[in-house]
C-alpha cells in the first residue's frame, strides 16, 4: 500500500459507507421508512425479546428516538411490547405477523444496493473484501478506550501544556 493510499484509508472506508447509505435510503423512501427504522426491525428481528435500551444500543439509536420509532411501530401492528417478567418497569420487543412482509422488503432493498456496491467484484473478490473488513472489525472492538491522559492521542501534548499553566 503506497503512503498516499494509507492515508486515504479512514477517508475511503468514511466515503464508502456513506454512499451505501445513502443508496439504501433512496430505496427505502419508496417503502416510507428511514434508515433508523429499518435498523430498528433488522436489529428486533435478529434478537426478538430485547429490552427497549439494549434495541438502542444495537441499533445505535438515542432511546428517545427509538422510542418514537417504535411507537409508530406499534400503531402499524409490526411491533409488540410485552411486560418484562423480571422487571415490571421495563418491556421486550417482539415482531408480529405483519412486520415479515415489511422485513422481506428490507432485506430485498439491502440485497439490491449491496449488488450495485459490489458490481465489478469476484465472487472471491466479495468474499476476501468481507473476510478482510471482519478482522479489521475485530481488530478495533478489541482495542481499549484510549483515556484523556493517553500520550498516544493527538491532543494530549496540548492537554498537559495547558493543565500546567
Amino acid at each position: 500500500m503506497s503512503i498516499e493510499q494509507s492515508r486515504q484509508l479512514g477517508f475511503l472506508f468514511k466515503d464508502v459507507s456513506r454512499r451505501y447509505t445513502r443508496r439504501f435510503e433512496e430505496r427505502a423512501q419508496a417503502l416510507a421508512l428511514t434508515l433508523p427504522q429499518c435498523g430498528a426491525l433488522i436489529h428486533l428481528q435478529r434478537n426478538e425479546g430485547v429490552s427497549q435500551k439494549r434495541l438502542a444500543e444495537l441499533s445505535d439509536v438515542d432511546p428517545m428516538t427509538l422510542v418514537r420509532i417504535l411507537d409508530r411501530m406499534e400503531a402499524d401492528g409490526w411491533v409488540q411490547r410485552r411486560f418484562d417478567p423480571t422487571d415490571r418497569r421495563a418491556h421486550t420487543l417482539w415482531l408480529t405477523a405483519e412486520a415479515a412482509p415489511v422485513l422481506e422488503q428490507i432485506w430485498r432493498l439491502i440485497a439490491e444496493t449491496r449488488a450495485e456496491m459490489l458490481q465489478g467484484l469476484s465472487s472471491e473478490e466479495r468474499t476476501q473484501l468481507v473476510s478482510l473488513l471482519e478482522r479489521v472489525q475485530a481488530n478495533l472492538t478489541a482495542l481499549a478506550p484510549l483515556s484523556a491522559d493517553d500520550s498516544s492521542a493527538p491532543d494530549a501534548g496540548r492537554r498537559s501544556t495547558r493543565s500546567h499553566r
